[in-house]
């Protein structure tokens, strides 16, 4: 067997292995990631990185050894976030920037920024967005598409930003946050907020199609988060199968670190519910959504 193909399907089992060691134990798989301090030297760009699972992110990457370049539109939680963790972990740099995602020009100034300030940025996480979708029909239009503005016509300003910058370093790795709620057409008020997010994987996957066909080393990851109880809805109802914070981060930067493709988070008990959603009538769906 020829030493090429060899190599190849090593790197290929191995790259299996850490993929579901990411999935099963995200927390230990970590540990080990923090010990090589693997982020060293290396930048992740997140955006709406002020609060919840961007902040939580941003928390778990330093503890890695990564820099930081994060925006969002607060920046006093920027900048508190900045000073705990340079105090933290002094031998990384973070730089914030404010980014309201809805001015669509500003992403690329912000981007391009950063870029220029660290020389290089190995992930771009697109994460900024928002929930507030009301039914159809019941005359919250101007509500419902500020959400499909905000989720997919920014998250895809965002995308072609951070493409241009790993084509032109010929690396990198976009990371889209999409949601279990993109699995199946939701109801109520999850209607427009799931098309957006499932609007967002689409994209995603076209994305990674193209890097396939170009040939190119630049890896996209499709993020699929189910119920991670944040401060931005501590005030919710409890609802099925929700993690707290950490161990919902946790997992989410398990799967990016593993470098996958699509990863429903927390992989258990996820990713089957993701396949029982994709395959159960509507209707069981309305009851579990």
């Amino acid at each position: 067997m020829p030493q090429k193909l060899i190599k190849k399907l090593t790197q290929t089992a191995n790259h299996g292995r850490k993929q579901a060691f990411g999935a099963v134990m995200p927390a230990r798989y970590l540990e080990g990631l923090e010990k090589e301090q693997v982020g060293l030297g290396k930048t992740v760009l997140i955006t709406g990185a002020s609060s919840g699972i961007g902040e939580g992110m941003a928390r778990i990457f330093a503890k890695l050894g990564y820099n930081l370049a994060i925006c969002a539109r607060r920046t006093d939680r920027l900048e508190q976030l900045k000073a705990e963790l340079m105090s933290r972990y002094p031998n990384i740099r973070v730089e914030f920037q404010a980014l309201d995602v809805s001015d669509y020009s500003a992403i690329f100034q912000v981007f391009n920024a950063f870029v220029k300030d660290f020389g290089k940025l190995e992930k771009v996480i697109v994460n900024a967005g928002i929930g507030d979708s009301r039914q159809i029909g019941k005359g919250r239009f101007e509500t419902n598409r500020k959400t499909a503005e905000i989720n997919f016509i920014a998250a895809l300003a965002q995308c072609e930003a951070a493409m241009q910058i790993f084509r032109s370093q010929n690396s990198g790795q976009l990371v889209v946050i999409s949601s279990m709620s993109a699995m199946r057409g939701l109801p109520k008020h999850m209607t427009t907020y799931g098309a957006s997010k499932a609007a967002l994987a689409y994209l995603a996957e076209g994305i990674r199609a193209d890097m396939l066909l170009s040939n190119l080393p630049i890896k996209v990851s499709t993020i699929y988060p189910g119920y991670i109880r944040t401060e931005i809805n501590t005030n919710a109802k409890p609802l099925p199968f929700e993690v707290d914070a950490e161990t919902g981060t946790n997992a989410i930067v398990a799967a990016i670190e593993a470098e996958v493709d699509e990863a429903c988070v927390p992989s258990l008990p996820w990713s089957i519910v993701g396949q029982a959603m994709k395959r159960l009538p509507l209707n069981i769906v309305n009851k579990i959504s």
